[in-house]
This record gives structure tokens, C-alpha cells and sequence, in this order.
């Protein structure tokens, strides 16, 4: 296994916890950091022990790059990926993949034309809890599939949507509560689940002074005939733990913040009792605060992956595609909020 080197380019709040999974993940090696303000990215790289660049075009001709993780406003995806992809480098791309379905298709589109490996970031996916339910799954545990839910009560100051002026924007946010909040757990509700057939929405701005939702709650159907719920907020104080629900004919399974706070099976099998009783009550990250009790375990996880993967060559986990099908359902829940809840067809 070669060691793959990896770049950054933004050096807000979430490139430090990128940079952390970099540098504990075997085979990886964090090269370089890029931000357009010069001083935030020397804090960062000083950090690090690693180069800083202003200008994204010079670091990309770094031969030893080999991945760029792009961690800009949700609304520059695109643009940057592009230019990584273009230059032979492979990206991962903080969720969203971007705020558009275009955007994410030119995304997917320009990468597999370079034949570079794209990745969304989605660490959920890579839960214990969230393995589990879908092991359980594959097994016909849960029988037919019947609810899927999604409570996702935070809460967000005023002050953090005034920090900086792409928060809470439909240009560069591309959403509010669900767009960037809620799709983490909108993303593994439907990979657990499966397919979305359609959903029927209201969305409000009830108390923040932006642009975007800090309000939504949806009905959906999956393919495969289950129905589901998903709320998501930012105006919930004191900002409560995420939950995902996912329930059939034969079980029930609660996640709450990262942990498994119900397993229930109409029949036993060997090992449940200690799983259940191995279940521990861990604080949702971002309830209230977006770093807050926030790990980098998840993110060492998926850049492990995208590491395998390259010296694999196999597509990763959260591949691009995979990761559009978040944006696709909350694209669908705003269309539907647009038209007065009317049932918009995925």
C-alpha cells in the first residue's frame, strides 16, 4: 500500500477534524492546506507541520497530492472539484456534494471523466449504530420495513449564521436546517431504508434572520412501500440529540446523538442481550454548537476508505453518486415547500 498524500483546501471549522483523521489514518499524509486568507491557513499548516498555500491552482501542481478534501461553503463545490479533478487529483467532498442536483452531476461528470475517485463526507455512515441497523437489515431482522424517521432538534444562534456571510444563504448555504444540518441523518436514513419514492413538505423561517429554513417537517415514502417522517430545525433551544427510527413488522431501532438507545427484535438471537446491554448514551455532536463533541473518528474512517480504494482502485463507500442522493430528497422537500406541500415525485 502506497501512502497517499492529501491536501485541504478551506481552513474553517471543519478542516482541523479533517486534518486530525489524515494524520491518524495508516497510509495517508497531509501535505498541504489552502485557504484564501493567507493567516487562517499558516494557523492551520503550522499546526499540522505542513506547507500553506493562498492561490488553490499552486498547490494543485504538487506532484505528492494526491486527494484534495474540499472544505469551502457548500455552493463553491463544484467550482473547486473541478479544478482538483482537472489537475489528475482525487477529491472528498464535505456534505453536501453541492446544493444543486446540476452541480452534482457536473461534479460526478468531470471526475469520471479524469478518472479521479470522488467521495462525499457522510462519517455517519461509518457509525457503529448505523453499520449495525444495516447489518440487521441485510439479515431480515426488522421483516418488512414499515417507518423510517428523522428528528434532527437543534439549535443555532443568530451569531452563528452572522459569522460569516455565506451562512443561512440559498447561493452558497443551499439550505438552512436540512441542507446543511439534517443531511447527515437524512443520508443515512435513506441508505438504511433505501430508495425515496416522494415527499410532501412545509418549510418555514420562523425565527433566525436569514434566507433558508430554520424549520421543516416532511413526509416521505420509500420504494419499497415503508413511510417515514423527517423534521429538522435550528431553532429548537437547547438543541436536543439527533434521532433516526427505523422500524418494521419484526423490530425497532433507535439511534440518539451516536448511540443505539433501542434493539428490539419480536425473536432473539444469540448476542443480543450483550449488544443491548453494551449500548451507552453518548452526546449528539452539534446539538447546539457545530463542533461541539465533534470527533474526527468518523472522517479517519472515510479517509481510510478513500485510502483502500485508491490502491484498490474501487469506488469508496460514499461514493458521489451516493452522496447525491441526500441532496436529491432535500432538493425534492424544498420544491414541495415551494407548491404549498404538493407531493413532489423523486
Amino acid at each position: 500500500m502506497r501512502e497517499i498524500g492529501f491536501a485541504i483546501v478551506g481552513c474553517g471549522n471543519i478542516a482541523p477534524f479533517h486534518a486530525e483523521a489524515i494524520r491518524d489514518t495508516e497510509g495517508a499524509e497531509l501535505v498541504a492546506v489552502c485557504d484564501k486568507d493567507s493567516s487562517r491557513a499558516a494557523e492551520l499548516a503550522e499546526k499540522f507541520s505542513v506547507e500553506a498555500y493562498s492561490d488553490f491552482s499552486e498547490m494543485l501542481k504538487r506532484e505528492d497530492v494526491h486527494v484534495v478534501n474540499i472544505c469551502l461553503p457548500s455552493g463553491l463545490h463544484e467550482s473547486l472539484t473541478t479544478q482538483a479533478a482537472n489537475a489528475g487529483k482525487h477529491v472528498m467532498v464535505e456534505k453536501p456534494l453541492d446544493i444543486t442536483l446540476e452541480k452534482c452531476d457536473s461534479i460526478i461528470a468531470v471526475c469520471k471523466e479524469n478518472r479521479v475517485k470522488l467521495a462525499t463526507i457522510f462519517p455517519s455512515r461509518f457509525k457503529p449504530g448505523a453499520a449495525a441497523i444495516r447489518n440487521a437489515i441485510s439479515t431480515g431482522r426488522f421483516g418488512k420495513l414499515t417507518l423510517g424517521d428523522v428528528s434532527v432538534k437543534w439549535f443555532r444562534s443568530q451569531e452563528y449564521y452572522d459569522s460569516g456571510d455565506w451562512r443561512g444563504t440559498w447561493e452558497f448555504d443551499g439550505g438552512g436546517a436540512l441542507m446543511n444540518q439534517s443531511i447527515h441523518y437524512i443520508d443515512v436514513l435513506q441508505d438504511i431504508m433505501g430508495s425515496v419514492e416522494s415527499v410532501s413538505a412545509i418549510c418555514s423561517t420562523l425565527v433566525k434572520k436569514v434566507e433558508v429554513e430554520d424549520t421543516a417537517v416532511a413526509v416521505i415514502k420509500f420504494k419499497n412501500g415503508a413511510l417515514g417522517t423527517i423534521t429538522g430545525t435550528t431553532a429548537t433551544y437547547p438543541g436536543l440529540d439527533a434521532r433516526i427510527g427505523i422500524h418494521g413488522e419484526s423490530g425497532s431501532a433507535v439511534l440518539e446523538g451516536e448511540s443505539l438507545v433501542t434493539w428490539e427484535f419480536s425473536k432473539n438471537i444469540p448476542g443480543d442481550e450483550v449488544f443491548k446491554a453494551s449500548i451507552g448514551k453518548t452526546t449528539s455532536s452539534g446539538a447546539s454548537d457545530p463542533t461541539k463533541n465533534l470527533r474526527s473518528e468518523g472522517h479517519r474512517l472515510q479517509v481510510s476508505n478513500m485510502v483502500t480504494a485508491i490502491n484498490e482502485n474501487r469506488e469508496p463507500m460514499v461514493s458521489g453518486e451516493s452522496g447525491r442522493k441526500a441532496v436529491e430528497i432535500i432538493c425534492a422537500i424544498y420544491e414541495s415547500s415551494r407548491n404549498n406541500g404538493e407531493t413532489v415525485y423523486l
